[in-house]
């Protein structure tokens, strides 16, 4: 037996009988040759040594191709005999020809000794092009390497078409590196060669490759035929590259090849990929014949823009024209129908797919269910679903998608789980829509489970999916397990940046936003609107103006101050960051203003001082402008009507609230009551909320407060009771109105009882408001001992509202010493506020001190502290009138001068006598009875009876405390004119009928 020669041996045989270098070509490790890699063709003097071929260590190259017909090889040995290995057989031998031709014996193929053998080249490179071409149609890359590697070591030299066949197949095959080396190693490289090896590129989604190869033709000075040119405006639309597609076009153009059906239809693919749909559409209808393809080439660039009216329009033209259209134009119709929720479209595009008998294939179906869930017609589209056989995981995902973004949360669940159940693997799509159906249901628990399995199936690290966990984990308010998850992410796009600071817009996390916006910017990372949007909101949060002004420079710096969106977000900044002036400007740079953005300009101007009567001008020239106002626009506007008292415009609003059926909504309900509560019209509050089906916790605190700020204390206590009975769980709000009518009524044990169960049994813990509700109860007692032992033991610091109640109560009460240690810690806290120095001023006055009167005014002159004008206004027709005290600038003076002297001399009568003490002036009795006698709110009062001559309820604001002496006149008032008088001063209102107030005259 012959014995395998050793490596030694085998090398020496390479060495002496110059053994070429091409058989080491495969070799998966070329950097470990100790020679430089040999070229792929070297073939034209081929000779091998049969003990050499024997022996030679292909490093895996035998073990990965295992050469079936290498022992039926003939070789030509160094000496020029020529043998046949001994394993061959005359069987064999057919390896070399065609299965068609006529078997030859052994003898055919052999000369005998120092013969040679003949082989018909022809029929061997046919051959060999035939079996490339298969293993290409068939994706047979090994066997196409095996077939390679054997006629390499038969030393065929192949011409132009085998070099053809051979990158066709490793470029059909994805194996491009072979394919160019290949094509490297060809002697003359034709149009068709290149188009090939341009064409594999293009397939395997490199289009830029496919452009510089086309380049590199251009420079060799090939000129390319319809199929090449075809081929890389292919690759053009892959890559969005328009500008060397319109240089293509002109070379098309040029060279006279547009007649080409294949080209035409490539230029109208790369012009609607590109977006560009008016050169499309002029291609296309000057194409001198249209197929299938240009057809639906057009049809889908329309599509991606979402214009549905268009596509069915194309759609129409295409069937006029007789042209026969596949499943996939009937796809490309359903995706525009389903971008421009064209619904109507979309019926009559699944009327044709049902006459025509292709509704029932699968794709067709789920094209539909896409139509019908991006039309918001969920239910339709689950019915198309159900029918379809074997829906892949995109119509799964679709489905799911449709349900979560109709509101059916659980029912998304329940598909999600039946596709599990399926057997079907979730891809990210799936995954990320059950994400954020998981984040609205809000359930922490099943929100962690849908995290486990994300986990489960190794999704944990996908972006998408990443990003959909941290919004979720952040909407949760669970923000250190969303920083974990984007801590972890390999790579971070915006939108991770953008879900990880949705994370800090409230709460007293809101202070991390600028820090981690300016992380984002040093990583390199250009913000989008939603980035802008989320960090304004976290300044916002945090009242940081400052900072909000510099992101406001970056918005201009990315040409984003005209976005309606950034735009809505920086007026919302602003205004809460009491900035009301850099508003306006914004406001009227938006091009288009939509309901949310009229909304936020009328929430900010109501909920900032002094600016109601600008909300409700907004309010109406949105109307004028024909935005159609929502519940939340509604609610905003009647909320500026409270601020300012305006009960006419809140009249119309309620009418108006009424007219859209906007009436039921429980914001609005809300908002109403709370009007009608502050406009003293608490009759009107009660009819409100008893009509309101859907009463919630704020509703009930509007009625508590409400009741209890009208000084209907008892009642204000029995909506607790009631609001309890209800089963109705009371917030940190509910306590201040059930604590501010205890004070009123002088309640302090049941005001203790309430403010300790606060957090014995509801687990609320007392804010600041609430321990001032505590002060006041105590203080309006007079028990000063117990409001400084509170305040000693208080679990926060007190502020200047703990501070600005002593000094009330200590008004009320005379209390000088208590007084003035308030005063002094209310300068600190509060150096400008006028009230603080009046109210000492007062206490001092009352003490007939008038020294330390003057002293408080030198100190106020010092600081620069004005004291604030009382004034009144009441609303007459429509119209609110203004008064100061001792006013003299109304048009109807004397008509008004005239109806005070009238009431004094019937007050007169009945036993009234002017009380001075309040006139807290060192002037004579006569100057104080005169300065009593024309304070604002009497002046508004007559002015009130002068322009109502019918009688009826005479409501009157004021922004100081109604004195003692004016609120004796009003009850001698509302007595001798048989008229209901509303007062509402700083602190609540009086309700003056028949002589009598609400306030049970405890004011």
């Amino acid at each position: 037996m012959r014995l395998r020669p050793s490596p030694l041996i085998g090398g020496l045989f390479c060495t002496i009988y110059h053994m070429p270098r091409t058989c080491l070509m495969f070799f998966p490790n070329q950097n470990q040759l100790p020679f430089p890699r040999p070229p792929l063709f070297s073939v034209r003097s081929l000779s091998f040594s049969s003990a050499a071929l024997r022996t030679i260590e292909y490093n895996n190259i035998a073990k990965d191709y295992q050469f079936k017909n290498v022992k039926n090889q003939i070789f030509q040995l160094p000496n020029g005999s020529k043998k046949v290995p001994r394993t061959v057989s005359s069987r064999s031998l057919e390896f070399w020809m065609d299965r068609g031709t006529k078997r030859r014996t052994r003898g055919e193929y052999l000369g005998g000794v120092g013969g040679v053998v003949k082989l018909d080249r022809e029929r061997v490179l046919k051959w060999y092009s035939e079996r490339f071409r298969n293993c290409a149609v068939n994706l047979c890359l090994d066997e196409g390497k095996a077939h390679h590697a054997n006629f390499i070591k038969n030393g065929i030299d192949p011409d132009n078409h085998l070099f053809v066949s051979l990158i066709n197949f490793y470029a059909k095959c994805g194996a491009l590196d072979f394919a160019r080396r290949v094509f490297d190693e060809m002697p003359e490289k034709d149009v068709v060669s290149w188009t090939v090896l341009i064409s594999g590129f293009v397939a395997e989604g490199n289009g830029r490759e496919g452009v510089e190869l086309f380049c590199e033709m251009r420079r060799e000075g090939v000129r390319p035929n319809e199929f090449t040119l075809a081929t890389v405006l292919k690759g053009c639309s892959m890559v969005s590259d328009l500008e060397f597609g319109k240089q293509l076009h002109a070379e098309v153009v040029k060279g006279e090849t547009f007649a080409d059906v294949y080209v035409g239809s490539a230029l109208v693919d790369l012009y609607a990929k590109c977006g560009e749909m008016g050169y499309a559409d002029k291609v296309f209808f000057v194409m001198p014949k249209q197929n299938a393809v240009s057809w639906n080439a057009l049809l889908n660039g329309y599509a991606q823009l979402g214009d549905g009216h268009k596509v069915l329009d194309l759609f129409c033209k295409m069937t006029e024209s007789e042209m026969m259209f596949s499943n996939y134009t009937l796809s490309t119709v359903l995706k525009g129908c389903a971008s421009s929720r064209s619904l109507r479209a979309g019926q009559v595009v699944h009327s044709v797919a049902i006459k025509i008998g292709t509704v029932f294939d699968d794709f067709i179906s789920c094209s539909l269910v896409d139509m019908y869930s991006k039309c918001d017609l969920a239910n339709d589209a689950l019915q198309i679903f159900k029918t379809v056989k074997k829906p892949d995981v995109v119509t799964w995902s679709t489905m799911i998608s449709g349900l979560d973004q109709q509101g059916q949360k659980l029912e998304a669940v329940d598909l999600f789980s039946l596709m599990m159940h399926s057997g079907l693997r979730p891809n990210q799509f799936s995954l990320s829509t059950i994400v954020s159906t998981a984040t609205d249901l809000g359930d922490p628990n099943f929100c962690r489970s849908i995290h486990a399995f994300i986990c489960k199936f190794c999704f944990e690290s996908d972006m998408l999916v990443s990003n959909a966990l941290i919004t979720m984990y952040m909407k949760l308010g669970l923000v250190y397990d969303g920083f974990q998850i984007f801590s972890a992410m390999a790579q971070k796009d915006v939108v991770s940046w953008n879900a990880l600071l949705s994370g800090f817009h409230d709460g007293e996390s809101s202070d991390q936003g600028p820090l981690i916006f300016k992380k984002m910017l040093t990583e390199g990372l250009k913000p989008n609107q939603y980035t802008f949007i989320s960090i304004l909101r976290s300044c916002a949060t945090h009242l940081n103006a400052s900072f909000g002004k510099q992101v406001h420079a970056h918005i201009f710096k990315n040409n984003l101050n005209t976005n309606d969106y950034v735009g809505t977000a920086l007026i919302d900044m602003y205004f809460k960051c009491r900035y009301p002036d850099d508003v306006e400007l914004i406001f009227n740079r938006l091009s288009e203003r939509d309901i949310f953005t009229w909304t936020v300009i009328i929430a900010g101007y109501a909920q900032t001082d002094n600016q109601g009567e600008k909300a409700i001008s907004c309010f109406n020239q949105m109307q004028r402008g024909g935005v159609k106002a929502n519940e939340f626009t509604l609610a905003s506007c009647l909320r500026a009507c409270s601020g300012i008292a305006s009960l006419t415009n809140g009249w119309q609003l309620h009418s108006w609230a009424i007219k859209s059926g906007h009436i039921c909504d429980v914001y609005v309900a809300s908002a109403l009551v709370d009007m009608y509560g502050k406009c003293g019209c608490m009759d009107d509050a009660e009819m409100i909320f008893k009509s309101t089906d859907s009463v919630d916790t704020v509703l009930w605190n509007t009625m508590i407060c409400g009741h209890s700020k009208h000084g209907q204390n008892e009642q204000a206590l029995q909506y607790y009771r009631t609001m309890l009975n209800k089963d109705v769980q009371p917030d940190g709000v509910t306590f201040i109105g059930v604590l501010s009518a205890c004070s009123h009524m002088g309640f302090v044990e049941e005001g203790w009882k309430h403010f300790h169960s606060m957090s014995d049994l509801y687990g609320i813990t007392p804010s600041v408001d609430h321990h001032a509700c505590m002060v006041d109860i105590l203080g309006q007692a007079g028990r000063f001992r117990e409001v400084e032992n509170f305040i000693e033991h208080m679990t926060i610091t007190p502020n200047a509202l703990i501070w600005e109640t002593v000094l009330g109560a200590c008004k009320i009460h005379g209390n000088v010493e208590l007084g003035e240690k308030a005063a002094q810690k209310l300068f600190e806290f509060e150096p400008q506020r006028d009230s603080n120095y009046i109210l000492l001023s007062n206490i001092y006055a009352a003490k007939a001190r008038w020294n330390d009167v003057s002293r408080i005014r030198v100190l106020m002159s010092s600081r620069g502290v004005k004291k604030e004008p009382g004034c009144s206004w009441v609303e007459v027709d429509a119209q609110t009138h203004v008064f100061l005290s001792q006013d003299t600038s109304h048009p109807r003076l004397s008509d008004i001068y005239e109806k005070l002297d009238e009431l004094h001399q019937r007050l007169f009568s009945v036993g009234y006598v002017p009380n001075v003490n309040y006139a807290l002036h060192n002037v004579p009795d006569m100057e104080k009875k005169e300065n009593l006698f024309h304070h604002s709110e009497r002046l508004a009062l007559a002015f009130a009876l002068v322009s109502n001559t019918t009688g009826g309820k005479v409501r009157i604001f004021k922004n100081l405390r109604i004195c003692g002496d004016c609120h004796e006149f009003m009850k001698g008032v509302s007595d001798i004119t048989n008229n209901e008088i509303v007062i509402r001063d700083i602190n609540h209102f009086h309700h003056f009928r028949n002589g009598m107030c609400s306030c049970k005259d405890h004011w």
